[in-house]
């Protein structure tokens, strides 16, 4: 009770300081804060005499951030020296804030405002708390001054009083610093932006580029990270060859896809201050990367035109959501460098082209030269190094006169003709004299020409056709190159001449030249190009070499020049297949209206000569032989005996599979005494093209020698006609002599 009279003592004599007291006193603090030019240093003066006035242990002054509608603090007493920003509308300064109004609340725990979760983070104490508006001489609200825990006892009505005075009073110095602040600050980034446009606008290649513009907008919107995707008119897909944060070297979308797509598709800015809170944003690229995006601001750029070339996608925006003023920050800054970046990707996109053409020239067999408009040799790439035999020193920066010399006095006048005329020739099978030898060329002279048929110079293509590259060339077009290198490595032994056992297969049309005359020429030539290619793929699918075309015929080898323990299967195999796919082809015809075609196949296993047989000038790897000869000729014993594939007994003995066949009969070959037995293969029939197959090759077969025929006839050929009335019954065939011849 006693202690009570004393404390009641002590407050009724405390002296209440006077208005004029208080007026020096905000006088006072005034000038302090006006003294200093930082804003920084004003809110410390601030804080500092507003704490010391009423008494409390510590307290802060916020301001409010109009563009994200938050309240933040630059420095607070106690230890605590960082920026700290909340919404303007939660807390207890929120509150006062909002409504305009002082408050004093003595049990900061029983406010609903108050978060205790802030001491608990701090570890400091909120007892009662003194929080007043900060106005301007307008009466506009600009911030909230706090003070925290009153030392002796509660906060007062005077208290209230004071900090209202001194809060209103420095509010005009304040408003006046933060504007100069403001302007320092835009200025700032004026300055900064029109230096980086600079920069833009003297860089050239595109990575460099990016880079430079990343980090500048970054920067200028005091954000986390960011990213420009260009747009890639020809697949129509947003990439980027830089990423901050990413680590990508090249990342690309289809345009349409994500908010970057969007964006590219509608023209219309996104702003998401809550990535998470928003459908449009796909997570799983922050689950992928480990980073955590707050928020997005992404803008597209546009050019000159006013067309769309790329987005600009900024992420995390330190202390907030992007505003509108970053909105309009990025667009400008992104319409004043879209010239740099169309110009940066059109020269990527030429050197990119560049690069393709040098390295096509570099991997063809033949040797291209270009000429300037003075007859000098401005590149030649490693195959004109190799055929001219020389080195890139002794070529380019030379005059062609100079280079080529007197010794190829011809092409010196095919150039300066061209050169002239502005058109192209063509020399085929001409000398050049190069490196001490002569090699022989098939030439090519175009005139370069420019966009408006400017003169350019002089571009040179030189084909190497010596014997060697010749015979490798025309091997490719008929075996596998990997082949035709094996066999141009073997040395001269193998091209020279080699005896060996191959299977020869030949191929010929029926009625070749009434179907001529009733396609015409462009048909014909159209449908054996078809045929061709068909039959071609067959015959190397399993493993035979094309030798040539004869007309309409076609002779493979298998066996030569790299045998195979079963090139007579192989042989049989490619005749069924052609036999099959004769039947898809004929099909394709008659759905196209045009007459169907047949064909014959005869093959034969025997000893041949294989080699590079030929003229200087023309020379091919071929076969030939007796048993090259009977080959044909069973081909064309297909018309006697009315069957399609016609195979020798050698080649029967040779085959290593078991394959429908049936005698037909013994023949003697031209120029030899003993005969030889031929056998139809009929593997490749169906049940509708022989439906009795089965049963026809059950019945037993005649002696060859048989001395009677149907017709009466002894010695002679069995017609095609007989043969045939015989295969379309079902009794045992007969077979008959004949002699091919």
């Amino acid at each position: 009770m006693m202690d009570d009279k004393v404390k009641s003592t002590r407050t009724k004599r405390k002296p209440r300081r006077s208005n004029r007291h208080i007026a020096e006193l905000v006088l006072d603090i005034s000038h302090k804060v006006a003294s200093e030019e930082n804003l920084d240093d004003q809110l410390r003066i601030i804080v500092e005499q507003i704490t010391r006035v009423t008494g409390s242990e510590r307290g802060s002054l916020f301001l409010n951030d109009p563009q994200t509608d938050e309240l933040y603090s630059r420095i607070a007493l106690g230890g605590i020296e960082r920026e700290i920003r909340f919404l303007n509308n939660t807390g207890i300064a929120g509150w006062v804030f909002t409504e305009g109004k002082a408050k004093i609340v003595k049990d900061v725990y029983a406010n609903p405002h108050f978060s205790q979760s802030i001491d608990q983070k701090s570890g400091f104490t909120t007892r009662n708390i003194l929080c007043v508006p900060v106005r301007t001489v307008r009466g506009e609200v600009i911030g909230v001054a706090q003070t925290l825990n009153k030392v002796d006892g509660d906060f007062t009505d005077e208290d209230l009083s004071l900090v209202e005075a001194i809060s209103t009073q420095v509010a005009i110095v304040l408003q006046g610093t933060i504007y100069v602040e403001r302007m320092h600050s835009l200025r700032e980034q004026e300055a900064e932006f029109l230096r980086v446009v600079s920069d833009v606008s003297s860089e050239i290649n595109l990575v460099p580029l990016l880079q430079m513009i990343m980090s500048a907008i970054t920067k200028i919107l005091n954000a986390d990270r960011s990213t420009l995707f260009l747009n890639d008119e020809r697949n129509n897909q947003l990439y980027t060859q830089i990423g901050q944060g990413l680590g990508a070297t090249e990342l690309r979308f289809p345009n349409n896809a994500g908010i970057a797509g969007a964006v590219f598709r509608s023209g219309q800015s996104v702003n998401i201050p809550y990535a998470y809170a928003d459908l449009r944003f796909n997570p799983a690229v922050d689950k992928q990367t480990g980073y955590f995006t707050r928020s997005m601001l992404c803008c597209p750029v546009r050019n000159k035109d006013g067309k769309i070339i790329g987005v600009t996608q900024v992420l995390n925006k330190k202390g907030g959501p992007f505003t509108d003023e970053d909105e309009q920050r990025l667009t400008a800054f992104t319409s004043q460098i879209a010239i740099g970046l169309e110009n940066a990707s059109l020269f990527q996109h030429v050197q990119q082209m560049k690069n393709y053409n040098e390295s096509m020239l570099e991997s063809m067999s033949n040797a291209v030269l270009t000429l300037d408009n003075d007859g000098a040799i401005v590149t030649c790439n490693r195959a004109g190094l190799r055929i001219l035999q020389t080195a890139e020193k002794d070529v380019v920066g030379k005059k062609a006169t100079d280079f080529f010399g007197s010794s190829n006095q011809w092409l010196l006048d095919k150039i300066s003709a061209v050169d002239h005329s502005q058109t192209v020739d063509i020399m085929m099978d001409a000398s050049l004299q190069c490196g001490g030898s002569s090699a022989s060329v098939n030439s090519t002279i175009l005139p370069l020409k420019g966009k408006d048929d400017e003169r350019l110079g002089i571009m040179l293509l030189l084909e190497d056709i010596s014997s060697e590259v010749r015979m490798k060339t025309t091997m490719s077009r008929y075996m596998d190159p990997s082949l035709a290198d094996k066999l141009m490595d073997e040395g001269g032994e193998m091209l020279g001449g080699q005896d060996s056992v191959a299977t020869i297969l030949f191929s010929d049309i029926r009625s070749f030249t009434t179907l001529s005359e009733s396609l015409g020429a462009q048909g014909i030539v159209e449908l054996l190009n078809e045929y061709f290619t068909r039959m071609v793929d067959v015959v190397t699918d399993e493993g035979g070499m094309l030798d040539k075309f004869i007309g309409d015929a076609i002779m493979a080898i298998f066996g030569t020049p790299f045998p195979h323990d079963d090139d007579p299967d192989r042989a049989v195999k490619a005749a069924i297949r052609m036999m099959k796919e004769l039947r898809i082809f004929n099909e394709g015809l008659r759905q196209t209206g045009r007459q169907t075609i047949d064909i014959g196949i005869g093959l034969n296993t025997d000893h041949v000569i294989s080699g590079n047989i030929g003229s200087p000038k023309r020379m091919d790897y071929t076969v030939i032989g007796d048993g090259v000869n009977l080959a044909s000729r069973l081909e064309g014993a297909n018309k006697i005996y009315g069957s399609h594939i016609l195979v020798s007994q050698t080649t029967l003995d040779g085959l290593k599979s078991s394959y429908r066949h049936r005698l037909v009969d013994h023949v003697v070959v031209k120029g030899k005494t003993e005969p030889v037995g031929i056998y139809e293969l009929l593997d490749y029939h169906t049940d509708d093209s022989y439906p009795n197959m089965i049963e026809a090759l059950q019945y037993s077969v005649m002696p060859w020698n048989a001395t009677v025929r149907p017709d009466g006839i002894r010695g002679a050929n069995c017609s095609s006609r007989c043969w045939a009335s015989i295969r379309g019954t079902n009794v045992p065939n007969s077979m008959w002599n004949a002699v091919i011849t």
